[in-house]
C-alpha cells in the first residue's frame, strides 16, 4: 500500500507547474479553500447523499466540454442557449452546492479561487465521503466565457460501444485503461429510461431484447421503465457508495447502460473490468489517476479566462 500511494504522489507531482496548475495554488491567498468546499459537500451529502454522483457528474461533463473551465455552471441567457440546457444536461445535480461553496470562500477571500476548481474540489470530496479513494489534485483552473450548447455534442452518448468511447476518450489523451476506470464513475448515481429503453424491445432485427443484457435484469427494467422515460434505475446495487460493484454487475450481464456493457463483451476491455472487478484497490489507483488527468483538459490560463464572481455570470 504504501509503495502504491509513494508512485500515486510520484504521479501526481508530474502536474505540478502545468497550466499554471500546482497542489497547493491558494496555499498563501485563500488557505481555506480545501475545508470550505469539503465541508460544504460533506453536509449537504449527509443531507441528500445521491449528490454525489451529482458532482462526480458535474466535472465529467465540464471537462468534456471545451475543458474544464466551470462552463457548465454558466446559465442560458436571452442571447445564448448554455450547456446546461442541453438534454444531455438536465438531469445534472448539485449547482446549489457550488453554489454555497462559492459564496463562502467569496467572503473569506474575493476574486481568487475559481468556480472550475470549485467543481473540481468537489468531484475528489464527493468521491471521497462516498467511500472512495483520497487524492489531490492541482489547482489553479480559470472560468471560461464559453458555454454553448451545441458544444456539448462532444460529451459520450450512452448508447457507443466500446470501440466508439475508446475513440473518443482517446481524443483528449486517455488510454483505454483510463477510459474503463473512468466508466466506473457509475459506481455512484442512476440512468434515465430514455438513456436505455432501446434495450428492451425492438433491439434490433434478430433480438427483441439486447443479448448482452441478463434476461431477469432486463425485465426488472421494462417493470421499471412502464412509469416513463424519467423513472430510473441505479447503476449498481450500491448507488450511493463507491466500491467496484459497478464492474461485478458487468460480468452479470447487468450494466444499464449500452455504454456500460461494452466494456465487458468487448475483448479489448473486459481484462481491464474483470481485474477491476476482482481487486477494489486496483480501480481506485487506476480511477485516481485518470481523474488527475481528466482536470487538465484543456485548462484555461492568464487572459484565457477569468475568476467568476458569480459562477453562474460571466463578471
Amino acid at each position: 500500500m504504501m509503495i502504491s500511494v509513494l508512485v500515486f504522489c510520484l504521479f501526481v507531482s508530474r502536474f505540478s507547474g502545468i497550466y499554471g496548475l500546482s497542489m497547493n495554488y491558494y496555499g498563501m491567498r485563500c488557505p481555506m479553500v480545501e475545508m470550505l468546499v469539503r465541508n460544504t459537500v460533506n453536509r449537504a451529502l449527509d443531507s441528500d447523499p445521491s449528490l454525489a454522483a451529482g458532482l462526480l457528474r458535474m466535472h465529467f461533463h465540464d471537462c468534456f466540454v471545451e475543458g474544464c473551465d466551470g462552463s457548465v455552471l454558466l446559465d442560458s441567457t436571452k442571447d445564448n442557449t448554455g450547456e446546461k440546457d442541453s438534454p444531455a444536461n438536465l438531469s445534472l445535480r448539485g449547482y446549489e452546492i457550488i453554489d454555497a461553496a462559492k459564496d463562502l470562500i467569496e467572503d473569506q477571500c474575493p476574486g481568487i479561487v475559481s468556480c472550475a476548481d470549485i467543481v473540481a474540489m468537489a468531484a475528489r470530496d464527493a468521491v471521497l465521503w462516498a467511500g472512495g479513494p483520497l487524492y489531490d489534485i492541482p489547482k489553479g483552473r480559470k472560468d471560461g466565457r464559453r458555454s454553448k450548447i451545441e458544444d456539448t455534442r462532444n460529451l459520450p452518448s450512452p448508447f457507443l460501444n466500446s470501440s466508439e468511447l475508446i475513440s473518443i476518450f482517446s481524443k483528449h489523451g486517455f488510454s483505454v485503461q483510463d477510459m474503463v476506470s473512468l466508466s466506473g464513475a457509475h459506481t455512484l448515481g442512476v440512468a434515465r429510461c430514455s438513456s436505455f429503453k432501446n434495450r428492451l424491445q425492438k433491439f434490433d432485427s434478430s433480438h427483441e431484447v439486447d443479448p448482452t443484457l441478463d434476461s431477469n435484469f432486463a425485465s426488472t427494467l421494462s417493470k421499471t421503465c412502464t412509469a416513463g422515460d424519467n423513472a430510473e434505475v441505479p447503476f449498481d446495487q450500491t448507488r450511493n457508495s463507491f466500491d467496484n460493484s459497478y464492474f461485478n454487475g458487468l460480468r452479470r450481464s447487468s450494466g444499464v447502460l449500452s455504454s456500460d456493457q461494452t466494456l465487458y463483451s468487448s475483448p479489448r476491455t473486459r481484462g481491464l473490468v474483470n481485474a477491476y472487478a476482482m481487486n477494489t484497490a486496483r480501480f481506485f489507483f487506476d480511477f485516481q489517476q485518470a481523474m488527475v488527468k481528466m482536470g487538465l483538459i484543456d485548462v484555461k490560463e492568464g487572459n484565457q479566462g477569468e475568476v467568476r464572481q458569480n459562477c453562474r455570470v460571466i463578471n
